[in-house]
């Protein structure tokens, strides 16, 4: 048996973790031959691979990034000739199925090679944790992380200056980071891409801050919009399958809250940094779990199939479930109800 594994997409804490236990479970259950594609899709279109071994992923639990490389410059099922190109090299490679390590862009690519006559297993892999089928996703325990201790650093600024400081953070239609971030980092204001949020009841809690503490934060997810406005767009990439790029918006509220406040506003748009170095403790075991996971559906033959986490369960879903939905933030989660009953605005008109 050979199997080829891959990760596409952004890279994310926690992606050499998989790399490393679907390799080492593959192995060790199945004595099968594993072969690393570099750069995501980029390299099955192209025939570049390198083989894993036990030795060659061993070492790598804790490393950011992806040994393998990353790419969401290719969509391989954007014309008929791209899609027999990835299927070409996958016959050529001998491969009996490729584990897709990624997020919901992975995911529908996974589903439609699948269908096209390539053997899948899916990873899900996302900061965003916006992934259907699963509770969650490696990477977002880190994001989270990252973007409470963000929280934490600018409060004592705000503190210092009397200052509204808004932190910026991903999510393009979820809001999962800036909620679970804005509630474990103390945010006075939390927007979310699933409540558009009212300018009034903003500048609202500002201002009562301005005369009881002197400061606010504002977590405000990438994916907000204000009420009858629109995503804020950085820029777009026509070659992505996911060619908009979002960004900016904590910048656009700083525009609409200062005319209204005494206190001065400052932006500060973590980007990057959210997604990147070691991954948390509690995302090693997990991605660990889902690569695990993914060899044994390859062992057991379910291929066409995604690792999920439900209920504390390890178990699988259809990619068909999966591909082209997102899970969002729905309107009677605990967590909104836990911010609005200890006084977190959510940006709701009063």
């Amino acid at each position: 048996m050979r199997i080829g594994v891959l990760t596409g997409g952004g890279d994310c804490p926690g992606l050499n973790a998989v790399i490393r236990a679907v390799t080492k479970s593959l192995i060790r259950q199945c004595e099968a031959e594993v072969v690393g594609i570099e750069d995501g899709f980029v390299g099955l279109t192209e025939g570049r691979t390198r083989s894993l071994e036990w030795r060659t992923v061993s070492g790598i639990l804790a490393t950011g990034g992806t040994i393998l490389g990353t790419s969401n410059r290719v969509n391989p099922l954007a014309s008929p000739a791209a899609t027999e190109a990835v299927l070409a090299h996958a016959r050529a490679l001998g491969l009996g199925g490729v584990v897709a390590i990624g997020g919901d862009g992975t995911m529908s690519i996974a589903r439609g090679l699948h269908d096209r006559g390539l053997p899948m297993v899916g990873v899900p892999k996302t900061i965003d944790n916006d992934i259907e089928g699963t509770d969650r996703c490696f990477g977002f325990d880190t994001a989270v992380a990252i973007v409470t201790e963000a929280l934490e650093r600018v409060q004592t600024t705000g503190q210092s200056h009397g200052r509204v400081m808004i932190v910026e953070t991903m999510g393009r239609y979820a809001g999962w980071i800036a909620l679970e971030a804005g509630l474990a980092g103390a945010a006075d204001v939390i927007l979310l891409p699933e409540i558009d949020y009212d300018i009034d009841a903003v500048v609202a809690v500002c201002r009562e801050r301005e005369q009881r503490q002197r400061y606010t934060v504002v977590c405000i997810a990438e994916g907000a919009k204000p009420r009858g406005g629109t995503l804020t767009i950085s820029h777009r990439v026509p070659s992505s399958p996911d060619p908009v790029r979002l960004g900016g918006v904590g910048h656009v509220l700083r525009e609409q809250l200062q005319p209204h406040l005494r206190s001065e506003v400052r932006t500060t748009v973590l980007g990057h940094v959210q997604r990147g170095g070691s991954p948390t403790a509690f995302d090693r075991v997990l991605a660990t779990q889902y690569g695990n996971q993914a060899a044994a559906l390859v062992r057991e033959g379910r291929f066409g199939e995604m690792v999920t986490l439900r209920g504390g369960e390890y178990s699988s879903t259809l990619l068909t479930q999966v591909a082209g939905r997102n899970r969002c933030v729905p309107p009677g989660h605990p967590l909104l109800q836990c911010a609005r009953q200890i006084g977190v605005s959510l940006g709701e008109a009063a």
